[in-house]
């Protein structure tokens, strides 16, 4: 065989020939041509199978796995061309990917299956029937259960999930949002300002000391040493009246210890 650039076009008896050579003696030269002759038809494929270009290079490298796998499975005493054998190969694995890896979610397999199924018979009645196919008629078509047929279709909306910083129209001032902008949050302080406000209704039930080292400490966030200075007592003895003050007011309230501390955190 005379040697061709790995660019340049090649006949079926020359890619017979560089097939036998790598099969053979496993030789990278021979491989690495194929490859490149094969780049363009793997690609070509990949686009057949993605919208835009989120799965396009993942998919591409899937298709030269498969193409791989053609060239060392091939044989060319079968009588067919190489082509006709390495195109349903490489198709076989970028399906599997599509089917196996790109969902956004985990979908069972059954579902996985199905889903296409259903496009080709949507495709099929509507040109049959002049008209949008209902979903028994689907379900008869793929011989699946009407429950089994809703459930693909309602997975098939799970395919691939946006992401939160995904820009959506513009607000009032013409700037863009995006879904981070829009989804609602629980807010934490709402249980915390509740609580204070339990507090606050029972802090009757303490002395005048007892309150004002309450108000200082959780109110105002004073330490304990600065609050013994103001009130001219020790450390020592803040700890205990507030020790007693929190005793009252859980027992004044009738919450949980355990919440009832959250508050003075």
């Amino acid at each position: 065989m005379t040697p061709l650039s790995p660019k340049q076009k090649r006949s079926k008896e020359e890619i017979n020939e560089l097939i036998c050579l790598y099969q053979e003696k496993e030789d990278q030269k021979a491989q690495e041509i194929l490859v490149k002759h094969y780049e363009n038809l793997v690609r070509s494929l990949a686009k057949k199978y993605v919208n835009g270009k989120d799965f396009l290079e993942d998919l591409i490298q899937v298709g030269m796995v498969g193409l791989l796998g053609a060239i060392h499975r091939y044989d060319s005493s079968i009588g067919k061309p190489f082509e006709a054998f390495a195109i349903p190969t490489i198709v076989g694995e970028m399906k599997r990917y599509l089917r196996d890896k790109t969902w956004s979610i985990h979908v069972p397999r059954r579902i996985k299956e199905l889903g296409p199924k259903i496009k080709v018979a949507v495709d099929e009645l509507t040109n049959e029937l002049q008209r949008s196919p209902k979903v028994n008629e689907i379900a008869t078509y793929v011989d699946a259960s009407e429950e089994e047929v809703l459930e693909a279709m309602e997975m098939g909306r799970s395919y691939q999930a946006l992401s939160v910083d995904h820009k959506m129209e513009a607000d009032s001032d013409g700037s863009a949002v995006t879904i981070l902008d829009v989804i609602g949050q629980q807010e934490q302080g709402y249980e915390h300002i509740n609580q204070k406000l339990t507090l606050e209704s029972v802090l009757h039930v303490l002395t005048s000391r007892e309150r004002q080292i309450i108000e200082h400490l959780f109110f105002q966030n004073r330490s304990q040493r600065e609050t013994g200075e103001l009130l001219g007592i020790s450390q020592m003895h803040v700890s205990r009246l507030q020790r007693r003050a929190i005793e009252k007011l859980r027992r004044a309230a009738r919450i949980d210890k355990t919440e009832t501390s959250s508050c003075f955190k």
